[in-house]
């Protein structure tokens, strides 16, 4: 049995929801989830920046945390750095977050799909070619939202559940107005807002997000390279968050280790 931890990493919170997602369903599992906060955020860098931060971040984790598979918890990390990562660790599996365009362009019937992203996201090549590789033809409306991603990490926790419909109203007005009948969340920090979003979009607007799909990619993975802990493992899993650049770590930090139940560490 292969107990090394799976390994999450974001900028900040953006990827708990994947993080936590795969911990319910597989509680065996070791984790660790890696806060970028000496970098955050991802989005408005440029391509070969954000490269060469998580080359560096990573050789430091591989010696560190030796991980068993690093997921990219962040669709700006995976669209541009997830195949040059994969050229330069190529004994490391690697699971990227990429937008789910695809279910989304095929679900549609006006022919027209949003896609809410970051910056970096959205400028990159890679949403395109998911489109031309759709069953059907689809016409992608793409709208970055750096403020949101910065809602998201700095105020959600406290904000009222009125001041996120809000935010979240004027981007579903927008997509609705361009004819948009489903809506990709290209970003893993708006899964915060799903509930927000859903209720919005109701009823001529269908929400996509790969959350349900990066678990089971994972658990494939795992289970294809005999990584996967078995029923008869009965230690019991000792879960980490790591922060870089924070020293001491923000009090929302702590709080969150606390809730997680995982153990805070500086990288």
């Amino acid at each position: 049995m292969d107990n090394r931890p799976v390994l999450f990493i974001d900028s900040g919170i953006g990827g708990l929801p994947y993080c936590k997602d795969f911990a319910e369903k597989n509680p065996r599992e070791e984790i660790c989830y890696l806060a970028d906060t000496k970098n955050f955020p991802y989005g408005p860098r440029g391509k070969e920046e954000l490269v060469l931060i998580l080359i560096s971040l990573i050789e430091k984790l591989l010696k560190e945390i030796n991980p068993k598979i690093i997921v990219l918890a962040c669709n700006t990390a995976t669209v541009s750095a997830l195949e040059p990562l994969r050229e330069r660790f190529h004994e490391t599996a690697f699971v990227g977050t990429v937008p789910a365009i695809k279910p989304a362009a095929n679900a549609s019937v006006t022919g027209k799909t949003g896609v809410l992203g970051t910056a970096r996201t959205i400028d990159d090549p890679y949403n395109q070619n998911l489109a031309k590789e759709c069953e059907k033809k689809c016409e992608i409306i793409a709208l970055a939202a750096p403020e949101l991603v910065e809602f998201v990490e700095q105020r959600f926790e406290k904000a009222e559940k009125s001041e996120k419909t809000e935010i979240v109203k004027k981007y579903i007005e927008y997509f609705r107005a361009k004819g948009a009948d489903t809506l990709v969340l290209g970003c893993t920090h708006f899964l915060y807002l799903l509930e927000e979003f859903r209720r919005e979009a109701e009823p001529n607007i269908k929400i996509f997000d790969s959350l349900e799909g990066i678990t089971k990619r994972i658990e494939f993975l795992l289970d294809e390279n005999d990584m996967i802990l078995r029923a008869d493992n009965n230690k019991k899993p000792e879960h980490k968050l790591v922060l870089t650049g924070m020293e001491p770590p923000d009090s929302g930090w702590v709080k969150r280790a606390c809730d997680l139940n995982f153990k805070l560490e500086l990288l």
